[in-house]
This record gives C-alpha cells, structure tokens and sequence, in this order.
C-alpha cells in the first residue's frame, strides 16, 4: 500500500466517522436533502470526491484494487456512498464505455459532480428477475424515436433520478441474449410513470420504483450501445457492481464488528464481561474470520479487474460469501447486544434490515453458486480462482 492511499484512507475514515455517521440521523429526517448537500460540499472541499471515478471524466481515477479498499471505509455509513460520490460509478463507467458524445455530454457530467442520480430498470415483477432475459419490456422504432411500453418493478432511486436506462426486446427474431437493448429515458418523459415506491421490511431509505412505461417516446439516439447489446451492457455494468457491494459489506460488518466487541467488553451479566465468555468470544473470532475472508476475497475479485482478466468466478464467489458474512456478523451484534440490538438505539436493526437485500439484488445467492459450479465442474483447474 503506498503513503498516498494510506493517508487517503486515514482521512475518509475520519470524515466518515467523525462527520457522516453523527449524521445519519438527520439524514433520516426530512430534512436529509439539505443535509446531504451540506456533506458533498464538505467531501469535495476535503479531496475526497468521486475517488473512484475515471480521471477523465473529472473523478479520483483511482485503480479499482485501491478504490476497494477505500471503498470499504466509505461503506462503513449507508450514506458514504452518496456523501462522497460514489454511487453513481456504475452507471457513469456504463456511460463512459458504452454512451454517444450526445449521451456523455448529457449525462456525465452532473452525474460525476452529483448533481443529478441514475437509475436502472431491469427487474420486472410479472417474471423471474433472476433470468433478464425473460423481459417482457419492449420497444419498436417508429421513425427517429423509440416508442417503448413496460412494467418494471425495482427500479431503485426513480423518484429522484434524471434518467432510467430501461432495458427491453427490440430484437424479438433474434437469439434470447440478443433481443434487448438499453434506452436511455429521461424520468420526466410523456408516458413514464411510477406507480408507487415500494415499501420493503420497514421504513428503509430510498425508492425502489415501480414504474409503467406507456408508449414513452425517446429520440433513437437514445439508443446506449447497439441494437441488442443490453444483456451485454447489462453484465459489464453488473460485474464491478457486485464487487463495489462487496466492499460496502465489508464496511458495514467491520462497524457491526466493532460494536459488538465494544459492548461485549463492558456489558455485564452472570458474573462476568460478556467478552469473557466462551460463547460470545466464538461470535468474536468467527466474525473476525469471515471479515478478512471476505476481505481479500473481495481484494482478489478487484485485482483481477484491474489486471482486464474474466473475473466472473471471483465476483460470483465474493457476491454470495460476502452477503452470508454481512448477515452472520451483523446477527451477531444485535445479539450480543440483546434487546438493545433490535432498537433503533443502535444501527444494527437497520443495518439487518437492509443487509437482508444483500443475498437477492443483483443476482440471487442460489444463482451465483449455481454459475461457479457448473464452471468448475468443467474445468477444475483452470477456473480456480487461485
């Protein structure tokens, strides 16, 4: 690790600890707009905007490996992502690779400076969200526009983005990897409608959209990529995904971590700290364990990014251990803290809440064991991920 990521992780860790965490609670208040706002401005002020955003587009530039291991501190906070600018890499990699001049010159701009938010729209409830290519979502082009009608469902972020990147069949003769596209279609759009957002285990924050698309009109020039590449734009946009989740976990089970250690060293009961008992000690070394193993699990999957290898059976395996982690070790706090734990006087009942969503979203635990299995039983050796 050289001096400079050192120092640069010194200094998120600070600001997400000392300036994002103390306020979180009134980023769940109704003010939490003007809050926000306040702490992007203190984020760029500090150096610490949109890190891991391509140089070229105005960002840190930072290697994905270096940007993993910040991006761990980032994630100690459920709101570091959108403090610092780095929720929307995604989508503005997706951009970049894949958008026209017109697209980036749109879009990327006040996307990398946070000014406005992405959304994606590919889960639809009428059919399995983990097979996309069952979509029932489609789009003609009748002129020089798109003419798109559709039902989609998780569509998270809708109610506050500028733009949804809908994915539906425009090449319905063509083999079922090659019948989608993506559109971009800007929200305000004649046609484009959310229904509602949905309410998901409690009062979480955020929206996850349904949204009906009724012949929506966009220019063809919307198009992003070619004619029946969405399944393709899809995984590119998929894969570094899943890794930047993965890092957010392990901030997420390292702050669990800590708060469990810290009052299992001064919680009381049956004669003794509850650190010195065997049982809650169990809880602290398996946590321990199943951090760093999923910490360079998650190391290795962004090291085989950076190198432009496949790293799909490294981003498979660290998606499904990385989300079995994050619910065992955060389990474990809230029962070590006992009834404590299931308040809303610590994170931990929100942080349960919301790490539930870790083994569905973005392709469901049993699908990605699934995958690396069948790779692996082809060939052993040369789809080890060592």
């Amino acid at each position: 690790m050289t001096m400079d990521l050192l120092s640069l992780k010194r200094r998120m860790k600070t600001f997400i600890d000392e300036t994002v965490i103390p306020a979180e609670p009134d980023l769940l208040s109704d003010h939490a707009n003007a809050v926000m706002s306040d702490l992007k401005t203190q984020a760029k002020t500090q150096g610490l905007w949109a890190l891991g955003h391509p140089a070229e587009l105005g960002g840190g530039g930072l290697p994905f490996l270096d940007f993993a291991q910040l991006n761990e501190i980032i994630g100690r906070s459920y709101f570091g992502q959108m403090a610092v600018g780095s929720i929307s890499m995604q989508d503005s990699i997706m951009l970049h690779r894949f958008g026209s001049e017109a697209q980036q010159s749109a879009w990327l701009d006040p996307l990398v400076a946070g000014e406005i938010y992405p959304s994606v729209g590919l889960t639809e409830p009428d059919v399995a969200g983990s097979d996309p290519t069952l979509m029932q979502s489609h789009a003609v082009l009748e002129g020089n526009q798109w003419v798109i009608n559709g039902h989609k469902w998780f569509t998270s972020g809708a109610n506050v983005a500028a733009f949804t990147t809908v994915f539906c069949e425009t090449e319905p003769e063509e083999q079922r990897h090659s019948k989608f596209s993506a559109i971009i279609v800007p929200t305000d759009t004649p046609g484009y409608h959310i229904k509602r957002v949905v309410r998901t285990m409690g009062d979480t924050v955020g929206g996850h959209c349904e949204i009906d698309l009724n012949d929506v009109r966009v220019p063809a020039g919307n198009l992003l990529g070619e004619r029946g590449k969405g399944f393709t734009i899809a995984q590119k946009r998929l894969g570094p995904g899943r890794i930047f989740h993965c890092m957010r976990w392990l901030g997420q089970a390292q702050r669990a971590f800590e708060l469990m250690c810290d009052y299992a060293g001064k919680r009381y009961a049956h004669g003794s700290l509850l650190s010195e008992k065997g049982e809650i000690q169990r809880y602290i070394a398996e946590s321990a364990a199943e951090i760093q193993a999923a910490r360079l699990m998650t190391l290795d999957a962004a090291r085989v990014m950076d190198s432009g290898d496949d790293a799909r059976v490294q981003i498979a395996l660290i998606k499904f251990w990385g989300a079995r982690m994050l619910h065992n070790v955060i389990d474990r706090a809230i029962q070590v803290h006992g009834a404590l734990g299931v308040t809303e006087d610590t994170p931990l009942e929100f942080m349960y809440r919301e790490a539930r969503y870790a083994r569905i979203y973005d392709g469901p635990d049993e699908v990605h064991r699934m995958t690396v299995a069948r790779k692996l039983v082809q060939d052993p050796v040369g789809n080890a991920p060592w």
